[in-house]
């Protein structure tokens, strides 16, 4: 299987679909991650491809527990106090190489599986539907055991709905839903219904061409709750829609560094925060998670 692989992606929607043929997965919050076992080795990926084996060594640690040839799609979490923590997944996810291997000690990671994209035995399944790979996982993790376990799964909207009203304070962001008889889809094929619970978000600066800027400066409203934060990339319409808000905010509000990953930000769209500093300028409400 090549690498790195173009992962598949949930598109936003206000309610969960229901009728024949759907099932649905809890929305675990943390970060995305392709585990690859090879013949002596295993590598974990991001998202967008980086290799990140080194900030989720004990996932790699356990994976090797699982068969040569076998690629693993899930979300690397991290469990405190009987709820998914993400913003310690985002300091191990953030950290160097040493501060990575303390930070595995105070927040040890779980790997929660929803997807077998190559099994070691079928070779590349990403074209069987996803009752056929999801068979294929539950046996192939079936004598693995933690911290590396298959997401729970159901083609019951109402176990569905229970979910989405009430794993809320173990930290579950929503649920999943995907159809049956579907391949592993490129692009955005899944579905996803999450809670909206946001703050307001003061817009401070930007990174780029004044009229489609590529990031944004946030700060809290009322300035508590820490500094400045930079966004990640941002689409190009929204970008566009937001470049027509921020015509009035002065040029030196351009002059951004940007950081490490630290929160999300919600402009209509998700996109990831960054650690950032900036001028302040204008007072343009974003909402932010």
């Amino acid at each position: 299987m090549e690498l790195p692989i173009n992962v598949a992606l949930a598109q936003a929607a206000p309610v969960l679909p229901a009728g024949p043929g759907w099932w649905y997965e809890p929305k675990f919050d943390g970060h995305r991650t392709i585990l690859v076992r090879g013949q002596e080795t295993v590598e974990l990926y991001s998202r967008s491809g980086r290799q990140v084996t080194t900030h989720w060594m004990d996932l790699a640690v356990a994976g090797l527990r699982l068969p040569a040839d076998t690629v693993l799609d899930g979300e690397a979490v991290v469990w405190r106090d009987g709820r998914l923590d993400f913003s310690a997944a985002q300091s191990r996810a953030a950290s160097g190489l040493a501060r990575a291997r303390q930070l595995a000690t105070r927040y040890p990671a779980s790997y929660a599986v929803w997807d077998v994209l190559q099994h070691p035995v079928e070779g590349d399944v990403r074209g069987r539907p996803y009752t056929e790979r999801r068979a294929l996982l539950v046996d192939l993790l079936a004598g693995v055991g933690p911290p590396i376990q298959a997401v729970p799964a159901t083609d019951d909207y109402e176990v569905a709905r229970t979910w989405y009203d009430t794993l809320t304070a173990q930290g579950v962001e929503g649920v999943v839903a995907k159809r049956g008889s579907a391949g592993y889809p490129r692009g955005r094929g899944w579905v996803k219904v999450r809670h909206a619970d946001t703050e307001d978000w003061v817009v401070v600066g930007y990174v780029g061409p004044r009229g489609r800027p590529r990031r944004l400066a946030l700060a809290p409203v009322g300035g508590g709750g820490g500094g400045v934060r930079l966004s990640g990339p941002l689409a190009a319409g929204l970008a566009a829609r937001l470049g027509r808000t921020i015509r009035g905010l002065p040029d030196g509000g351009r002059a951004l560094a940007e950081g490490e990953p630290y929160v999300r930000v919600e402009t209509g769209v998700v996109v990831e925060v960054l650690a950032g500093s900036g001028r302040h300028g204008t007072l343009t409400v974003v909402r932010a998670r």
